[in-house]
């Protein structure tokens, strides 16, 4: 269904059955699209397997879309590239150069001193 591959915006609720945690991974990473989902359970190691294995950027467990400004935010595939929010938000902001000063007055060891 059009519906369960897309990225939809809602209120919007989909729900398919499966039979294994397998199949359920498949379901959910069945897309072109991984901003968020989530895995609502009793069991919290299901949980933890499935929230590992499922391909977003951002995965509830036993809750639904909580946003702290303080952790990074985006999604995989076509939902997107980099992070917003948090220190992961700012790299995408940032060029970084590494700048090295040799300070002694001994000459650098790598290789004999210029003769004069």
């Amino acid at each position: 269904m059009e519906i369960w591959r897309e990225e939809v915006f809602g209120p919007v609720l989909c729900v398919k059955e499966f039979s294994t945690e397998e199949e359920a991974i498949e379901l959910a990473n069945d897309t072109h699209y991984g901003l968020a989902g989530a895995v609502i359970s009793g069991d919290r190691e299901r949980c933890q397997r499935l929230a590992e294995e499922i391909d977003a950027g951002c995965i509830w467990v036993n809750c639904s879309q909580p946003c702290f400004c303080q952790a990074p935010w985006g999604g995989n595939k076509r939902s997107g590239f980099g992070r917003e929010l948090g220190e992961g938000g700012i790299d995408n902001y940032l060029s970084i150069k590494q700048v090295t000063e040799y300070t002694s007055d001994a000459p650098w060891g790598w290789y004999k001193a210029p003769a004069n």
